[in-house]
């Protein structure tokens, strides 16, 4: 039961996430000369140029991604992404056609654009949610190379090289200002989002303690490809155990709580990672 009220509460979490981030685009952003990042950027950058209804950029732009995530990713997180990205195109829809402005400069709209941009997209990433298809893109590459080299890689790279070619874009076919001004759109909402999910780009080390480490490793091999490090460990308690320490991205999060929710006596932390060495 208790599980079931939490993922209710994810999704409704993850709407309301949504609706921020259609709000702060459609009624602050925009308006102020500046775009999204990621694929909504692109999505903008398109209905720009185009003069194509924005809502339907964004699905057109975003639908590619939705579907490489369904089949790389899975279906847990394809139904919460696609959800998040539904609310969002509505919630376009719906505030375009709001007659509102923020009569204050620039600089200090945007800067408050972003942060509530940052909020809402920090809501939807803590609760197993996307609706940028970079993000989806950076963990599809992410995931490949891990399964080929068997090493953990950050998605920073892949983010930053996205985002670096969607406002050299805008500078390019837009202009100087609107390029800068959504610059800043990024600098501040990445600054509350990592603030509120803990660096979501970075690898996350999860150390589980339990007196069933069999089963739990062969769930994290067969659900997650991945494998843990085993040490003999004693609590002063329980007695006899043993501690299994893993490293996954974020988005690999909520399968793993979903592993470890099934088998009983288990405690576990996690814990960002700046870098590996090898």
């Amino acid at each position: 039961m208790m599980k079931r009220k939490q993922g209710i509460l994810s999704y409704a979490f993850i709407i309301l996430g949504a609706i921020m981030a259609s709000f702060s685009v459609a009624l602050i952003l925009l308006p102020n000369d500046a775009i999204d990042y990621g694929t909504a950027g692109v999505a903008i950058i398109i209905s720009k140029l185009t003069g194509f209804q924005l809502s339907l950029c964004v699905l057109f732009v975003f639908l590619p991604f939705a579907v490489a995530g369904f089949l790389f990713l899975g279906k847990k997180f394809t139904i919460k992404a696609a959800l998040g990205s539904v609310v969002y195109m509505l919630g376009l829809e719906i505030f375009e056609n709001i007659p509102f402005e923020l009569n204050t400069e620039h600089f200090l709209a945007v800067a408050f654009g972003g942060a509530i941009l940052g909020a809402g997209l920090a809501l939807i990433l803590r609760n197993g949610g996307c609706i940028d298809g970079s993000e989806i893109l950076a963990n599809i590459v992410v995931k490949r190379l891990s399964d080929k080299t068997g090493r953990n890689y950050s998605l920073t790279p892949i983010l930053l090289i996205f985002n670096a070619l969607v406002y050299i874009t805008c500078f390019v076919v837009i202009d100087s200002t609107a390029a800068l001004l959504s610059l800043l759109v990024y600098v501040v909402a990445t600054a509350v989002i990592d603030h509120y999910t803990d660096h979501f780009e970075a690898i996350k080390q999860v150390t589980i303690i339990t007196q069933d480490p069999d089963g739990i490793i062969r769930d994290i091999k067969e659900k997650l490809n991945k494998t843990c490090t085993i040490m003999d460990s004693r609590g002063a308690i329980a007695g006899e155990n043993n501690t299994l320490i893993c490293y996954i991205s974020f988005f690999e999060l909520p399968l793993m709580k979903d592993i470890i929710s099934t088998h009983s006596g288990s405690f576990s932390t996690v814990s960002t990672i700046d870098e590996i060495l090898r």
